[in-house]
């Protein structure tokens, strides 16, 4: 693999090129160049992914905000009391998994049957998914052949010496009813709910393992794999509706590269609706709006907007500062917020800090120093809440008016406000007494100064999804094979293509998705 930082590739031809270097791009560009007959283009728009702040998985938050993360920021939210919450997405070679929590949640059974519903094809059903996890995990904990992988090239462990809270929050959630489990993405993830200790990729103790690492840097020296970081990809060129290359600024300089097979999007659930909107793909009004050319008339790009909700939080004194561990996030939970409900729609997560919001920060005075605190920060991650992307101008270069929309659909209050309910049970018990010096925040709150908390703690879970879905509906943006309707030649394989999100943390499905694409592409041509 050559990686270019100023120069730019002589050869500017190639058989497949990969826009977004990324969780789901990365496995696509590194399985296509497994075969040394292809050239493959990866392009990423940030830089090199080996630095401290990405490699020790417990320096991760430090990432957000800064720049490996592009920024983004939803409009404001008039169901969190206006707040404009930000929408953290990872700008570096790896993307997200380079930057996120390191929690590997696969999903419920009732996903991804779901999801070969929506496309009327059952290679996304849990059986069929269950094989592509199994090609892309070398997993290290208990042996489970049925379900988890030992040979792939991603490497998932359970954390070593984990902080005695989350062992004690896994005992408190037990005797609360949920159950406890070794392994969250074993059977746990075909039933009710459970508790535990969750899968991290982590390795060494403090290592992150992402797909630059995994995917990536094993073949750094194929002749036929090229990656060129700082790379803007600006529009899809498009020929009698067919994708034959993409435009690209990089280095001060603007350029084209040619496909003679596929262009691939995976740019993410932000920018990939985006770059087709801006190369005449998505709703015709938006386009018209901005004087572009409407190639492909496809009204669900950018729309059907969806994240988790992560509340931050609720908040506990250490009684003995303990410093931060593996990856900082050492405990979850899946579980019901209503019994009637057909799957766990909560997921509450440890953060080994004081974890607030903007607001909330400032209001409880909440230590800056992470070992003086933790939080068990009450999640949703089957939210009804929709949001919308639009374009503000006819370039890549011009921002989106992101509406994300959280808690608009009263359902995520109410699970919510049950979410938090759980939290201060499990925070207030007597198996943590002896972890709690006081609790920070919230506090015993009731009717609407909790609803009041609520709003002004809620925000992003770091899991922006859905935005170009698969499907057969009139809003659907690519088929069961990830192709764009309309338009020949061109495939996206990242989170946008999500009908629905996943229930848990989204970097294991995007990683599927990289690996489900890889395969069609691998079937279609060789």
């Amino acid at each position: 693999m050559t990686v270019y930082h100023n120069d730019l590739p002589v050869n500017r031809n190639f058989d497949f090129i990969v826009c977004g270097g990324g969780t789901a791009g990365g496995v696509v560009a590194a399985r296509l160049a497994a075969n040394p007959d292809v050239q493959v283009l990866l392009l990423e728009a940030g830089g090199d992914e080996r630095v401290e702040v990405v490699t020790d998985s417990r320096l991760w938050m430090k990432n957000i905000g800064g720049e490996r993360d592009w920024q983004f920021r939803s409009q404001p939210c008039a169901a969190l009391n206006g707040r404009t919450p930000p929408l953290p997405m990872g700008k570096v070679l790896g993307g997200g998994s380079s930057t996120n929590g390191l929690i590997w949640a696969r999903g419920h059974r009732s996903d991804f049957d779901n999801w070969a519903e929506a496309t009327g094809d059952d290679g996304w059903n849990y059986a069929s998914v269950l094989q592509a996890y199994q090609r892309i995990e070398r997993w290290q904990g208990p042996a489970d052949p049925q379900r988890r992988g030992t040979d792939g090239p991603f490497e998932i462990n359970l954390p070593t010496d984990p902080n005695p809270v989350a062992i004690a929050l896994a005992e408190a959630a037990q005797a609360y009813g949920i159950e406890r489990v070794e392994d969250l993405n074993g059977a746990a993830m075909e039933g009710e709910g459970a508790s535990g200790i969750p899968n991290v990729a982590v390795t060494g103790g403090s290592q992150r393992v992402s797909v630059a690492s995994a995917y990536l840097r094993p073949a750094i020296d194929q002749p036929n794999l090229t990656v060129v970081l700082g790379a803007m990809v600006e529009q899809v060129i498009l020929e009698d509706r067919k994708a034959v290359g993409v435009r690209i600024h990089s280095d001060g300089q603007h350029w084209n590269a040619y496909a003679s097979l596929e262009v691939v999007l995976s740019l993410g659930a932000i920018n990939t609706p985006k770059l087709l909107m801006v190369s005449g793909i998505g709703p015709s009004t938006q386009l018209a709006a901005h004087d572009i050319e409407c190639v492909q008339h496809l009204p669900g790009i950018g729309q059907n907007f969806q994240d988790h909700i992560l509340v931050a939080g609720c908040v506990w004194e250490y009684q003995v500062p303990q410093a931060p561990r593996n990856n900082s996030a050492e405990f979850t939970f899946f579980w019901k917020s209503a019994a009637h409900l057909p799957a766990p729609d909560l997921q509450p997560v440890l953060e080994e800090c004081a974890f607030g919001s903007e607001v909330t920060r400032a209001q409880y005075a909440l230590p800056a120093d992470p070992s003086l605190a933790w939080t068990l920060a009450p999640g949703l991650v089957r939210p009804h809440s929709r949001g919308q992307l639009l374009l503000g101008g006819r370039s890549m270069s011009e921002p989106l008016r992101i509406e994300a929309n959280f808690l608009s659909d009263e359902r995520d209050v109410t699970a919510l406000l049950r979410a938090i309910e759980i939290c201060r049970d499990l925070g207030n018990s007597s198996t943590l007494a002896p972890f709690v010096k006081r609790e920070l925040m919230p506090g015993p709150l009731k009717g609407e100064a909790l609803v009041r908390f609520l709003r002004d703690a809620a925000g992003t879970y770091f899991h922006q999804t859905c935005t170009a879905k698969m499907g057969r509906d009139e809003m659907s943006v690519v088929d069961g094979q990830l192709k764009v309707y309309g338009i020949d030649r061109l495939r996206i394989a990242d989170g946008s293509v999500m009908p629905d999100i996943t229930t848990g943390n989204t970097m294991a499905p995007c990683v599927m998705i990289g690996e489900r694409a890889a395969q069609m592409l691998i079937e279609t041509h060789w």
